[in-house]
């Protein structure tokens, strides 16, 4: 499996879990998955089993866009 990071992710990426913005897009032969930080978390290790590729943008979670006040 491949962890890439990428700054592609917008607000408008949502966790297909619960809908939260999504940090983490994980790449499988099945097609593509957005999770949170709290689901990709929970789910890391069966996911990291069946992807190829995880663009993980986890880092940038608390930080403020520049349109924030």
């Amino acid at each position: 499996m491949l962890e890439m990071k990428s700054p592609t992710f917008t607000k408008l990426d949502r966790c297909d879990r619960c809908g939260a913005q999504a940090f983490v897009l994980v790449k499988m032969m099945s097609g593509e998955l957005f999770f949170c930080g709290h689901h990709y978390a929970k789910y890391e290790s069966p996911l990291n089993k069946v992807a190829y590729e995880v663009i993980d943008d986890r880092e940038t979670i608390n930080n403020k866009s520049e349109s924030s006040a």
